[in-house]
């Protein structure tokens, strides 16, 4: 299983346009924040004392939570070749059983949402420092890696399941390229969530991704927001927290951290086991 894992980890890094294409929502994330979005915002809130580090942390702690999921899509997208070129005739055939070859691909879709949400995390740093923000402290920067690899194997079953369902590569591409398109969204990258109405709102907070997102923006968020915030009441930084998503409430009552990696791991457990379930009865 694990060779297996290491067999997909080498046909996805050899293909870089698949390495591209995993990226792509967060390429467009970044180019229109750089371009747009980044000055939007600065300039609504120029009021508050740095406020470009507030919101580079902000946007790049979105960033994080949309690359588990769409480079684990990508690193899916050899399962759905090997269906399409008859290759899992080939492995059927051979001493593995099916289990182990659906762990082989569990495996290296994991290793590489990990190794992709770590060159992003690097990127996020190095574009923030860039921008005058600072460095997360060494405290914070555990408590990301830890979130990276719950995102990612939250992230990852969805995908599976997504993918349990999908037969060709055209079909693959068409569904991830409506995925990249609606996860910024879900996220509350191109529009904060509080901005949103209500009902939206409500089916934001349907989808897992968005407690990923939310992790993340606590956590890479604190300084920043304890600078621009200084000196301001309490409600000002909840109202804020809860416009851009860094704390999800329901009604009155905000989504506490232990909830939101609850939500994650039974999310995780969840569709793992319905995923598991449709490749099965698809292959009898």
């Amino acid at each position: 299983m694990i060779s297996f894992g290491i067999r997909n980890l080498k046909v996805f890094f050899k293909d870089k346009s698949a390495v591209f294409f995993s990226l792509l929502a967060v390429f467009i994330i970044i180019g229109l924040y750089a371009l747009f979005l980044g000055d939007v915002w600065t300039s609504s809130m120029s009021d508050l004392p740095g406020v470009r580090f507030l919101m580079d942390s902000w946007i790049m702690s979105g960033l994080l939570a949309v690359t588990s999921f769409t480079t684990t899509m990508g690193a899916y997208g050899i399962m759905v070749q090997d269906r399409e070129k008859k290759i899992t005739k080939d492995f059927a055939a051979s001493p593995i059983s099916r289990g182990r070859l659906v762990g082989g691909y569990i495996i290296g879709a994991f290793i590489i949402g990990i190794i992709m949400s770590l060159i992003t995390l690097v990127l996020a740093e190095v574009y923030i420092l860039a921008g005058g923000g600072k460095l997360l402290a060494l405290p914070a920067l555990l408590k990301t890696l830890g979130l990276i690899f719950v995102c990612t194997f939250c992230n990852s079953s969805l995908v599976l399941f997504i993918i349990s369902f999908l037969k060709s590569s055209n079909a693959f591409a068409t569904a991830s390229t409506i995925i990249g398109t609606v996860i910024g969204f879900l996220t509350g990258i191109y529009l904060p969530i509080g901005q949103l109405p209500e009902s939206v709102q409500l089916v934001v907070k349907c989808f897992p991704v968005s407690y990923g997102a939310a992790l993340f923006r606590q956590v890479m968020m604190e300084a920043p927001l304890a600078e621009s915030f200084k000196g301001a009441p309490a409600s000002a930084v909840d109202e804020f927290s809860q416009m851009m998503g860094v704390t999800l409430k329901f009604g009155d009552t905000a989504v506490s951290q232990p909830v939101s990696l609850l939500i994650l791991l039974v999310t995780a457990s969840v569709f793992y086991a319905l995923a598991l379930l449709n490749i099965s009865r698809k292959q009898k």
